[in-house]
């Protein structure tokens, strides 16, 4: 099939989509997305809506249980160190992919060497640099070549690094797959607007393995931006599924005692970014130290937590999750304390406080809440509410010298997953600090676990001395369902559609 065919067949799949009610009598799920996709295709996009596709259209080379921790086999069934950065897998055999295409080694090796080529240019690249490159060593077996030592590498090959088929993704390209995904995961794409529609169909001819095979025959998923509109449709019985619901809304649906409602810690925090390394404007009120640590003193993180995020969530001083490996709690924190941060803003030379642009993607009223207590410190915020992917890109161009953002690690449990990300020179490294990027490449990079405690203890220390960031919270999610619906949530804030089922 063609690119040209391939956009012709989508267009008229879309067209299809109806408004029916949602419920179990058809065996379709009805949920919604908030935010739109730039890209179904996982390695071209890092929104939390990809990584719920991801799970449920692809498959992994293993598999970590969400409850007990273990890796397990998934495309894979077997894997052996032969030394420090080489790695065999056995691959499972009589694996076929949504198109029909038998899955073996080269769509391992094809994916592995396509997404490290730096030509590739994939979203996040943390989640893929520490490989080199991949090797056939027969039908079933491979081997992936490491740069260097990474301890967390079978945290990484369980999560984001999934596998292509090999002859579609060369004919098709990331733009084709964005149209119609391809993958060997439990559901496949029947019908897909892109941004907008995704609908998906279990996939009869599932292997199995950790995650099963699902029970539910559809899923079909509207972007639907606003909550309340989504709420109104979960009343209608238009929708059956709500997540990431705000916990005003959950409280309130709680109450009417019609609704399956469950609440999950995350793996995300809150945190405010700033251009402490002078990216943005060299001269700027980020780069002084003082005003970092005004920023920090002038927000009740805790009283957003206990008016708006509520739920499990805690306040967080530490630039990672908590329940990530490697995650130091024993550092400076900096308590509300508006008066300090006045005087902080004095001893800097802002004894009038300064403007400047306050950016955020999400969760409006939590930035509007922070906006509210920099300004009664004399910090007056110009507010730019953008999607995530413009908000993102104008970060690249160093463009954003104070920004709310929040990061979900690609719910992979070990410091590297957000450390490496943000500390370690990229386009995303607002402090640009020497030793904090040693400390972390190396950590990244030994496999002796105490020692990789140390290091990211002394980078993570620096960065609370420092304020290069201002950790807030972490993140709950809450769920909303219809009574017909189970699901038990877990604590990496991942909707596995194949663990939902009809009561």
């Amino acid at each position: 099939m063609n690119f040209k065919t391939l956009l012709a067949s989508t267009a008229i799949a879309a067209t299809a989509t109806t408004g029916a009610l949602a419920g179990k009598a058809d065996d379709t799920l009805k949920m919604a997305f908030q935010r739109e996709l730039e890209s179904v295709d996982i390695y071209y996009n890092s929104a939390r809506e990809g990584i719920l596709l991801a799970r449920a259209l692809w498959d992994s080379l293993l598999y970590r249980d969400p409850v007990s921790g273990e890796y397990k086999g998934n495309l894979a069934t077997e894997w052996t160190w032969v030394d420090d950065v080489t790695l065999e897998l056995k691959l499972r055999e009589g694996v076929t992919f949504h198109n029909g295409e038998p899955f073996n080694a080269d769509d391992v090796v094809y994916t592995v060497n396509y997404v490290t080529n730096p030509d590739s240019n994939v979203k996040v690249v943390k989640n893929v640099s520490w490989m080199d490159h991949a090797e056939k060593v027969d039908d079933y077996t491979v081997r992936i070549i490491l740069k260097a030592p990474f301890p967390p590498a079978e945290e990484f090959l369980a999560g984001p690094v999934v596998i292509y088929p090999n002859e579609y993704y060369e004919e098709v390209g990331p733009a084709g797959m964005a149209l119609k995904p391809i993958g060997t995961g439990p559901y496949k794409m029947a019908e897909l607007e892109p941004g907008k529609h995704y609908l998906l169909e279990l996939n009869d001819n599932y292997f199995g393995g950790p995650k099963g095979k699902g029970s539910i025959g559809k899923i079909d998923i509207e972007t639907i931006p606003d909550i309340n509109t989504q709420v109104a449709e979960l009343f209608n019985g238009e929708l059956d599924y709500l997540w990431n619901v705000p916990a005003d809304q959950t409280e309130k649906l709680d109450g009417l005692g019609k609704y399956n409602v469950e609440n999950a810690q995350a793996m995300r925090i809150g945190y405010i970014a700033m251009d402490a390394a002078g990216s943005v404007d060299p001269e700027g009120p980020m780069t002084n130290k003082l005003v970092r640590q005004a920023i920090y003193h002038a927000i009740d993180r805790q009283a957003i937590v206990d008016a708006l995020v509520k739920g499990s969530s805690i306040v967080v001083n530490s630039a990672c999750a908590p329940i990530q490996f490697g995650c130091e709690q024993d550092l400076t924190s900096y308590d509300y304390d508006p008066e300090k941060a006045k005087a902080l803003l004095a001893e800097a030379g802002y004894p009038d406080g300064f403007e400047i642009d306050f950016y955020a993607y999400r969760n409006r009223p939590y930035a509007e809440a922070m906006m509210g207590f920099l300004n009664e410190v004399g910090i007056t915020t110009n507010f730019n509410y953008l999607k995530y992917a413009a908000l993102r890109e104008k970060r690249t161009k160093d463009e954003v010298a104070i920004s709310f953002q929040t990061w979900g690690s690609y719910s992979l449990a070990d410091a590297s997953a957000i450390t490496g990300e943000f500390f370690t020179g990229g386009v995303l490294d607002d402090a640009m600090d020497a030793e904090v990027i040693d400390w972390i490449k190396e950590a990244d990079s030994t496999g002796d676990k105490e020692k990789r405690k140390g290091l990211y203890s002394k980078a993570l220390k620096k960065i609370a001395d420092e304020a290069y960031w201002v950790p807030l919270w972490t993140y709950n999610v809450n769920y909303v369902m219809s009574p017909d619906v189970a699901y038990t949530p877990t604590n990496d804030e991942i909707v596995r559609f194949f663990d939902i089922s009809w009561n």
